[in-house]
């Protein structure tokens, strides 16, 4: 059965708006995992991680196929993949933010590296390693200028890298995993970068140049 126009108008302004919504949500809920899971579950975090993803390719195949919606039953079906898609990112979302009682605020990560390894013992707190973006660039292998999104893809690629709990226990990579969160964290503070997703690094000057 065809759409009419009008209804068909509705009825893809309601799609886009609950695809944007969960866009926004899986991009915030991503933050705050990577945030108070990485450090203290990384089996949990890798699989939220993953489930994020497959959530935001699964909508943009959703999104695509809205410009060729005609049939009413194409139309549920579409809806029916979505509500599925969200009930999915609700079971994501709440693996993310179920805590312990004790685990409730979030975790200061360096606190975090005191704790496990004895309260200071071989890799004592740091006093901040990074106080430029350039060396938070650096610390992460980008180009001066590199989007958010760039940063938190190299971000997360080379914490998965160095975690203890992907090395066998290995924490001899402790330090340069602090040095990388305290670099993203230092980038993600800075609004301004986020602008760089659109307007791309020529238009973020060097404070150099």
């Amino acid at each position: 059965m065809p759409f009419d126009e009008r209804a068909k108008t509705r009825y893809c302004s309601g799609m886009r708006r609950r695809i944007v919504e969960l866009k926004a949500k899986a991009e915030s809920s991503l933050d705050v995992a990577i945030d108070t899971m990485m450090l203290e579950r990384a089996e949990s975090f890798l699989q939220v991680e993953k489930g994020l993803m497959e959530i935001e390719r699964m909508v943009d195949l959703i999104e695509e196929e809205l410009l060729d919606v005609q049939e009413l039953t194409h139309a549920q079906r579409l809806e029916a993949r979505l509500e599925f898609i969200e009930d999915r990112f609700e079971d994501f979302d709440s693996e993310i933010y179920q805590r312990p009682k004790r685990r409730r605020r979030t975790i200061n990560l360096f606190n975090f590296f005191q704790r496990a390894t004895g309260g200071g013992g071989d890799f004592p707190a740091p006093q901040g390693t990074i106080h430029s973006h350039d060396e938070a660039y650096n610390a992460l292998g980008l180009e001066f200028g590199s989007s958010m999104a760039a940063v938190t893809r190299a971000f997360r690629q080379r914490a998965k890298k160095l975690h203890p709990d992907i090395n066998n226990g290995d924490r001899s990579a402790e330090p340069e995993l602090r040095r990388i969160i305290e670099a993203y964290q230092y980038l993600r503070a800075d609004s301004s970068i986020a602008r760089t997703d659109a307007d791309g690094p020529e238009h973020r000057k060097h404070p150099h140049s």
